[in-house]
């Protein structure tokens, strides 16, 4: 995409973290630097780990919460499909733009994430797709900065690229001030597993219940990798395919049955 065209195109900004959120304030920063033409469709209330889900067995709602801002009673992905084939209709965004997320989805995480569902929706509606997610320590205030300042400089030399239909990008910032950025790397999917407990509690009445408690496991990092280009004070920029074929393994399955097709002739 060309800047002047860029300069001209409707931009959808979603997010998982919900419409009162911070880091949807910093993604609308870094979309009307690049478009004038910005709206905003969000969850209602936090969706982060909704992954890529739909609403089908309830009803959604939309509230219009101020000019071409709009708040979703669903999942992020929900927002996404209903900006484009409802709300949008008539002039379809051009880009979705979800995030920028309270931490980062990389590695494991991406399937997990509401704000990298919202950028997969985009992609399957055939729209070029990027997610946005801010690395921070806990305890310490969110870097938003960061991402505000190198965000449209990144995104702008990501759309100029073209790229296939069923590709997303998933930009990550490092935790640290903006002047600190040591540049921009272009990464593949990281793994760390998930370190996922559950939590037993008694409310009031002596009834139990459960919380899921989020850990990510370490291990050792592979230096092309999203985890280790944001820990070194890098930008991680990720190209993610929709397609989760692995290829090598339908070649070897293939390879087997056709030789079980054999012997049972």
């Amino acid at each position: 995409m060309k800047p002047a065209e860029l300069s001209k195109a409707r931009i959808l900004v979603t997010n998982d973290d919900g419409i009162h959120a911070p880091g949807l304030e910093a993604l609308v920063e870094i979309a009307t630097q690049l478009s004038s033409d910005v709206w905003i469709v969000a969850p209602e209330v936090n969706q982060s780990g909704a992954g890529h889900s739909l609403s089908l067995s309830r009803p959604i709602r939309c509230r219009e919460v101020s000019e071409a801002k709009y708040a979703v009673e669903g999942t992020p992905t929900d927002c996404v499909l209903f900006a484009v084939k409802h709300l949008l209709k008539d002039r379809k965004p051009d880009i979705v733009l979800s995030g920028v997320n309270r931490g980062t989805n990389m590695a494991d995480d991406v399937t997990y994430s509401g704000t990298i569902a919202a950028a997969m929706e985009g992609c399957l509606l055939g729209l070029p797709s990027i997610a946005f997610s801010q690395a921070y320590m806990h305890d310490h205030p969110v870097k938003w900065g960061t991402a505000t300042h190198h965000g449209a400089a990144v995104a702008r030399r990501i759309l100029t690229v073209d790229w296939p239909r069923n590709v997303l990008m998933n930009v990550n910032f490092p935790d640290v001030v903006a002047a600190s950025v040591k540049g921009v790397r272009i990464t593949h999917q990281g793994t760390r597993g998930f370190g996922g407990h559950i939590i037993e509690r008694r409310d009031p009445r002596g009834g139990t219940y459960y919380w899921i408690g989020y850990q990510p496991q370490e291990s050792e990092i592979d230096e092309g990798s999203d985890i280790a280009a944001v820990r070194s004070g890098h930008i991680s920029v990720s190209p993610l395919h929709l397609d989760l074929t692995h290829d090598g393994m339908r070649r070897k399955l293939a390879g087997q049955f056709e030789a079980l097709g054999s012997e049972a002739d």
